[in-house]
């Protein structure tokens, strides 16, 4: 690690505004970059099976999107929406949001939303955040109805439709509780995931709730001054159970394990070598970034992500910065598809 590699500005690069993908393609596209021999293969994604050896274990995170994202007005008839963070009410009661509005927030403003639905200030945070209360015991099976799919701003400027509701969530989602999908595993389909069950590929998940933090850019000129974001995961026993087998192959040199997407592999890299207790949920805010040493995976699956972003930067603790913004270059050049709906690569160490 270099001095540069500490800087924000170091993780700059110029992205053609055509280039992030508004919808998901028919068919995406996959950069393959084998570090050992330093080679960059360009392929569509359903022949990944290609790349993989026969011995792999494809880890991937099953958390599910919830539509999080509430359209609806103030008492005084100003338009006011409201971005829940969280299924689970934090310890004083409260669900955990964004409110935007025109006006100042306090305690004990109520906000109306379609379908009768009520919400309330009961609590500012120091993070910026909310604490709201509802005129419902239950807000799940309301959001799931009603509320919308919180797809990012640079796709259609975050007004999702029907569509997103199918297109932003993985087909092995099970876990309800994230505010944006773990993109890498949204090129997967049930037919691929089946192929590579018959090559020999063996799977197991993980449950990491994306959280607010995945929107929050880093900001801070040093990256090493830059608060990393908390997230919720956990591993059940059979899964537990399968990473540890696995790893214990790895050992003997007989198995490699690819994270598919940034999320599963903060949560492996968080979980990798600690006495977890299966089922039980965990924080992490682990930062990756270039010097620190990323033992929990022989590859990795992701998307192309923002410049200067903490994700860009985790890519960059496995290949360095340097690669990794060359290997942007080609995809640029190329003409890849960027970001969550965008195309994806695949990195074999």
């Amino acid at each position: 690690m270099n001095s540069e590699d500490l800087l924000l500005s170091s993780y700059h690069y110029d992205l053609p505004e055509e280039l992030i993908a508004q919808r998901p393609a028919a068919e995406s596209r996959l950069l393959v970059y084998r570090v050992e021999t330093n080679e960059v293969l360009h392929e569509t994604f359903s022949n990944i099976g290609k790349y993989l050896p026969a011995d792999s274990l494809l880890v991937f995170n099953r958390s599910k999107v919830f539509p999080s994202r509430l359209l609806g007005k103030k008492e005084s008839g100003g338009a006011a929406e409201l971005f829940l963070l969280s299924l689970t009410k934090n310890e004083d009661g409260a669900y955990p949001a964004l409110i935007k509005t025109t006006s100042r927030k306090k305690i004990g403003m109520k906000f109306f939303f379609p379908n009768q639905l009520v919400a309330e200030i009961a609590a500012i945070y120091p993070d910026g955040t909310f604490g709201v209360q509802f005129n419902l015991d239950d807000i799940k099976d309301h959001l799931f109805e009603f509320a919308r799919i919180p797809i990012p701003p640079y796709i259609r400027k975050g007004e999702s439709d029907e569509s997103d509701r199918r297109d932003y969530q993985t087909v092995y989602a099970r876990e309800e509780g994230s505010v944006a999908a773990p993109t890498a595993g949204l090129h997967f389909k049930n037919e691929l995931l089946e192929q590579l069950k018959d090559q020999g590929i063996e799977t197991a998940s993980v449950t990491l709730h994306v959280g607010i933090g995945t929107f929050r850019p880093v900001k801070t000129a040093n990256i090493l001054d830059h608060q990393m974001h908390s997230e919720n995961y956990f591993i059940d026993n059979e899964n537990a159970e399968k990473l540890n087998h696995a790893y214990a192959e790895r050992a003997r040199g007989t198995k490699k394990i690819f994270a598919v997407g940034t999320t599963t592999l903060r949560t492996l890299e968080s979980s990798y070598g600690k006495n977890l207790k299966p089922g039980e949920m965990y924080s992490t805010n682990i930062f990756l970034h270039p010097g620190v040493d990323v033992k929990s995976i022989d590859g990795l699956l992701t998307n192309f992500h923002l410049p200067e972003s903490s994700l860009l930067m985790l890519v960059s603790s496995l290949i360095g910065r340097k690669k990794t913004l060359e290997l942007y270059d080609i995809a640029i050049k190329e003409k890849y598809r960027f970001f969550s709906y965008g195309d994806a690569m695949l990195i074999i160490r």
